[in-house]
């Protein structure tokens, strides 16, 4: 079995349920502002949210933009007359406070930083990202928190890995690994980087993106197998 000191680990969707904490927050914003919720509302804001989201992976656009502009299509495609601004700022509140952990993440988590230098690095808001961590019970583990807003870089670009190599003062490429569910960004990022990487793919996704992650596993719990 390979020796790794460092192991980057995604947040959503690999750690926390992400789209759980998505639809609460859109919810509650819904009342506040008066707008009737619904589920197709919430499956057409997901399809412009991941469409923004892919933009700021390509470089087309930054997190402040991106924070606003999915509300402001969203509200033009609904033809509600709403402030996408102040819309965003109460949603990332109520946003911060979903915390529901995916099966197998804390005993991860507990088994993976009694090991090795384990370090989230997440494509998210600061204060969206430090809040819901804060409140899991996850954040004991980690030795650091890494976040596209606050390096000013996202995966799956090398220089989100760049930084956070810099802060731990660990550059030994041949020991770290990036665990996550993103083939786009997740996986490519640490190809990019020069990384082995672990494709966590519970749903059994065909993968025709081209990358070849160095494992791929169903469950959080197969990490220990490899780690």
């Amino acid at each position: 079995m390979k020796r790794y000191g460092l192991v980057f680990i995604d947040l959503d969707e690999t750690l926390l349920d992400f789209y759980q904490a998505e639809k609460q927050a859109l919810r509650l914003a819904f009342g506040q502002f008066g707008l009737e919720y619904s589920e197709r509302a919430a499956l057409e804001y997901e399809e412009i949210n991941a469409g923004v989201w892919r933009r700021l992976e390509l470089g087309e656009l930054d997190q402040a933009t991106l924070k606003v502009e999915r509300f402001r299509l969203l509200f033009d495609r609904m033809r509600a007359d709403a402030d996408p601004a102040a819309f965003s700022a109460a949603y990332l509140q109520e946003l911060g406070k979903g915390v529901f952990l995916l099966p197998g993440a804390e005993e991860t988590c507990a088994y993976l930083g009694g090991k090795y230098t384990l370090v989230v690095v997440t494509n998210g808001i600061k204060d969206v990202q430090r809040s819901r961590i804060g409140r899991s019970p996850l954040a004991t583990y980690f030795s650091d928190l890494v976040i596209s807003e606050e390096a000013g870089s996202s995966k799956p670009s090398p220089a989100i890995f760049e930084h956070a190599c810099a802060r731990l003062g660990f550059h030994d490429k041949d020991r770290m690994i990036m665990v996550g569910d993103s083939l786009s960004s997740d996986i490519r990022g640490g190809v990019n980087f020069g990384i082995d990487t672990c494709w966590f793919n519970p749903g059994s996704k065909a993968n025709d993106s081209g990358l070849r992650p160095t494992y791929e596993i169903r469950a959080l719990s197969e990490l220990r197998t490899i780690l």
